[in-house]
């Protein structure tokens, strides 16, 4: 079961995320951390979207902030603020 888990984590990592809806509302702060970066991103290259490992390294996560970070992605794919297409 681990296999699965660490094959899907590695699925997500290597997954792009592109902003649909610029909203924060009843988000925590690690998406409106998420969100945020993705429209200073829109703002500034024209391009809602990047690599999920890039935003991790950008914004220099590890261990179990690392784990948060993907979880608070999910959980704004599920409420459609961003869409997560594999790679």
């Amino acid at each position: 079961m681990t296999g699965r888990k660490s094959s899907e984590t590695q699925r997500l990592v290597k997954a792009i995320v592109v902003l649909i809806h610029n909203t924060t509302w009843r988000c925590g702060r690690l998406e409106r951390l998420v969100v945020g970066y993705l429209n200073k991103r829109t703002k500034w290259f024209g391009k809602p979207q990047m690599a999920v490992d890039d935003m991790i390294r950008n914004l220099k996560l590890t261990g179990k902030k690392k784990n948060e970070f993907l979880d608070a992605i999910k959980r704004l794919e599920r409420r459609n603020i961003i869409r997560i297409l594999k790679m």
